[in-house]
């Protein structure tokens, strides 16, 4: 029997996986997240299912050795929250794309709903104002797109940003065929809306910044799907504070962890950037939703368990993550 310890379990999680575990798998689902305190869980399981905002850093991975573990099994594409220099033996697995569209229509339901104020509007008329004052958009056909980052949900975003009639300027260290790419700092200078979809790496950590915050039309519209911490939290503040942008987009925040995917309105937040982001007007933030749809969680549950079941009867994965990814 494959046993299988499940970190930070979700609801809508738990039923999924229950649906595709196989017969000689056991899962032991835990509400909390894997750290250094709560790493001892995982004795006498031969896995470990972590999510994206469970801790994997040095000190957790000397202890999954110790206690046995021989694999890690990410239920996510990202894996920046594991110390990939410390595996020391242990094996580790992902899921590389579970719906590119789950996310790509996340990103651009939230332009939608920013530009055309979609939010207020449902607010107001809940209160049976009917006025329009304060509720004007802007077209999407004809402006121009910004896109960081074309892999599989970047190319899924441009496609149906064409279909609004958006003209795409991009960029990526790997080009794809049939797009138009340029540098950061021209996408920066020349968007009306830039979206992005890129993971976070030494070189795309804080890619949107003060200094490109400065560049920005004060039209633009940033939005941000992929990775907190491409986005430095603190100099967008500052930007929105000064006009330099219209609007901002947060799927994720780079100090997401502890906040979202979490209840926590009985009590009070305690990280001001956090509270002064939700605060402002021009500001929609989501938590880390726009993967959640039906099929990609379905998707991520199958790949997941696939993963684990080829590594203990094959010795192989085909999604495997090593220090030199």
């Amino acid at each position: 029997m494959i046993k299988i310890a499940f970190f930070d379990t979700k609801p809508y999680e738990q039923e999924v996986f229950e649906k595709c575990c196989k017969e000689n798998m056991e899962i032991k689902f835990m509400e909390h997240k894997l750290n250094r305190s709560t790493v001892d869980s995982a004795k006498g399981c031969d896995v470990v299912c972590a999510f994206v905002n469970d801790i994997l850093d040095t000190e957790v991975m000397k202890e999954l050795n110790r206690l046995g573990v021989k694999l890690i099994a990410m239920r996510c594409a990202g894996f920046n929250n594991l110390d990939l220099n410390a595996l020391d033996g242990l094996r580790v697995a992902r899921v590389p794309a579970y719906s590119p569209y789950a996310v790509a229509e996340h990103a651009i339901a939230m332009l939608l709903i920013l530009n055309r104020k979609i939010h207020k509007a449902y607010n107001r008329t809940r209160e049976y104002n009917f006025s329009l004052n304060g509720l004007t958009g802007v077209d999407l056909h004809g402006k121009t797109m910004g896109v960081v980052g074309t892999g599989t949900i970047g190319r899924v975003f441009i496609d149906i940003c064409r279909g609004f009639g958006l003209k795409i300027i991009a960029y990526d260290p790997y080009p794809q065929p049939n797009i138009e790419y340029t540098d950061l700092d021209t996408l920066f200078r020349e968007s009306d809306f830039i979206s992005l979809h890129c993971p976070l790496t030494d070189d795309s950590y804080h890619l949107a910044n003060g200094r490109r915050f400065e560049m920005m039309k004060s039209t633009a519209i940033l939005i941000n799907t992929s990775r907190g911490a491409l986005v430095d939290s603190g100099a967008l503040v500052e930007a929105l504070w000064n006009k330099q942008l219209r609007a901002v987009a947060l799927d994720v925040y780079e100090e997401e962890a502890g906040y979202f995917f979490e209840d926590c309105s009985g009590e009070v937040v305690d990280d001001a950037m956090l509270q002064l982001l939700v605060s402002m007007p021009n500001v929609l933030i989501t938590s880390h939703q726009a993967f959640l749809t039906e099929e990609a969680l379905l998707n991520i549950a199958s790949t997941t368990i696939n993963n684990i079941e080829e590594f203990f009867t094959e010795g192989k994965i085909t999604h495997e993550v090593t220090a030199k990814s």
